[in-house]
């Protein structure tokens, strides 16, 4: 396994990232290509196929880790043996981060009591019942459910849905650097490359086949999110967007979004929390049926 061999995941890459995770299906936000191609513009992460298995490695000048491989369990087991070989060359010990309990359990399997595993609770996924989250039906989403329909009565015959197309695309990414302005996006690093990343999102939203929705009030736009199937029965928001000014935009985009574009699938990942003691609550509050753990694998001192 050489160096050379990795690249940064670009657009013509799609088709291939994509059949990977298609065969080799996780819940996990990060197993789309659009997540990957999106998110190598802010962080050192490269792909390629080694040992007929998919492989992301995470490098700069300060470290070497590996995502679990995509792909069949024996190509999956070799290839762990040539990003083992590559840390080793390269003088950083072995490490794999987004691991999942399924994937722990794989490496269990083969190479019995020779890895650890830390989960890492900030970068769990948060899932939800997609017919939850749009009824918001019973004692604990009452809250939710209250704000919802104040919403509809303050901005009665004033709001609208509709998915974003072609038609609308523009006007998103217009309140989306109006949001950016808002927000002080140009202070925090964490929330700039949040930025660059929903621009690119709505600059590439075709080409990347997105889904989209999209909330007005007086014909304006106040929110917007985006997201895609990750597997067969989960849909993963990956973006979301409303102005603070409009009490209840947030709640509603996502009701509304789900109500429209998630009734085919049984539930919705809203992506981790980062660690972010506000998003946590608000994610939390929203009742998650389960979490997505996920955590960074080191090898046992022998």
């Amino acid at each position: 396994m050489e160096e050379a061999q990795f690249k940064r995941a670009e657009l013509e890459d799609k088709e291939i990232i994509t059949h990977y995770f298609e065969h080799h299906t996780s819940r996990s936000c990060e197993r789309t290509f659009v997540n990957v191609f999106l998110w190598s513009r802010q962080y050192p992460v490269k792909w390629a196929v080694i040992e007929n298995a998919l492989v992301f490695k995470s490098e700069d000048g300060t470290h070497v880790s590996f995502a679990f491989p995509a792909g069949e369990e024996e190509d999956v087991k070799r290839a762990i043996g040539q990003m083992k070989e590559y840390s080793e060359r390269k003088g950083y010990p072995f490490s794999m981060y987004n691991v999942t309990p399924d994937n722990f359990e794989m490496l269990e399997k083969w190479f019995p009591g020779r890895f650890q595993i830390e989960y890492i609770r900030d970068d769990a996924d948060y899932v939800y019942e997609s017919e939850k989250l749009s009824a918001l039906s019973g004692k604990k989403l009452h809250s939710k459910r209250n704000h919802v329909n104040k919403f509809k009565a303050v901005y009665e015959n004033r709001w609208s849905y509709e998915p974003i197309s072609a038609d609308n695309v523009e006007e998103c990414f217009q309140m989306a650097l109006k949001w950016r302005n808002d927000n002080g996006c140009e202070e925090d690093a964490e929330k700039n490359a949040e930025m660059c990343v929903t621009l690119n999102a709505l600059r590439l939203f075709e080409e990347l086949e997105l889904t989209g929705g999209i909330l007005r009030v007086d014909g304006e736009i106040v929110a917007f999110t985006i997201g895609e199937p990750v597997s067969s029965d989960t849909f993963v928001v990956h973006i979301e967007k409303a102005y603070a000014g409009i009490p209840g935009a947030y709640n509603m985009i996502n009701q509304q979004f789900v109500e429209h574009e998630c009734k085919n699938y049984t539930y919705v990942n809203r992506e981790e929390d980062t660690g972010a003691e506000g998003l946590r609550k608000a994610k939390l509050s929203y009742r998650p049926v389960f979490l997505v753990e996920k955590g960074y694998v080191t090898e046992k001192e022998r």
